[in-house]
């Protein structure tokens, strides 16, 4: 392609190429289809309060989401699915990815918005320090406030009504899935075959936050470093990665 690629997501740290779960997600794919893109971190612009990321740019048009920029990039032939099409394995696919949306991402938001020590330790101060002044004082906390309310309309199910009623359900779940991923992906470097595919991508995007991040508090993460593949998963893929993305604090755009 003659035109570049711009992708616009949060910046990295914690030896991650972006802390933002849709962020790596695509970033992943992007190297897995050989795609390459300008990455801009919103990072220190007003953009973190009002952009909405991941988002592809490319001749005029803005692409979010991340099944859609995946879409988007399939359809420019850098396409990460091609072996997986040749398989029968499609439902295994679509069911996992469903598994991590409904069964983890509660979790993950409970772990890193709304508990209190996570919350006020690591979260908070992180993405504040991202952010411009004012916005400062807003954007963690518009954060925080919209995972609460992600995780009660989607567990929030009578009888179990307030947060502290869910936080037990989620969090079994979501032990339960990663129990399931590690069992499924087993000794292989990867989920399908020999190459990576779109649902190496997103485990990825969720997994590696959890695995990477300094909790001080988290049962999700204490239970996933008894997952030995599902770390080592992890660090082959953020080993790939780094061939082509510098890790720092100093995030301008760069080529991916």
């Amino acid at each position: 392609m003659a035109a570049t690629m711009e992708l616009r997501c949060w910046g990295g740290d914690w030896g991650l190429p972006s802390v933002h779960t849709e962020s790596l997600i695509v970033l992943a794919y992007a190297k897995f289809s050989g795609a390459t893109i300008t990455v801009a971190p919103i990072d220190w612009t007003w953009k973190t309060l009002t952009g909405t990321v991941p988002e592809l740019v490319y001749q005029g048009s803005t692409i979010t989401e991340p099944a859609q920029i995946l879409n988007f990039l399939r359809k420019q032939r850098f396409n990460a699915d091609y072996e997986l099409y040749l398989q029968p394995c499609g439902q295994i696919h679509h069911g996992l990815h469903a598994l991590l949306e409904e069964k983890l991402r509660p979790a993950l938001l409970h772990t890193f918005w709304v508990d209190a020590e996570n919350y006020a330790n690591l979260t908070r101060p992180w993405f504040a320090s991202r952010s411009p002044f004012p916005l400062n004082f807003l954007v963690p906390g518009r954060h925080a406030n919209t995972a609460l309310s992600r995780i009660l309309l989607t567990k929030g199910e009578s009888p179990l009504h307030t947060i502290t009623e869910v936080e037990g359900k989620i969090y079994s779940e979501a032990k339960e899935c990663l129990n399931l991923l590690s069992h499924r992906l087993g000794m292989a470097y990867y989920f399908f075959g020999n190459t990576p595919c779109s649902l190496d991508a997103f485990v990825f995007g969720f997994v590696a936050p959890l695995h990477k991040a300094s909790l001080p508090s988290s049962p999700l993460q204490s239970h996933l470093r008894q997952l030995d593949n599902l770390q080592r998963f992890c660090d082959h893929i953020l080993n790939t990665i780094r061939v082509r993305y510098t890790f720092g604090s100093d995030y301008s755009s760069e080529s991916f």
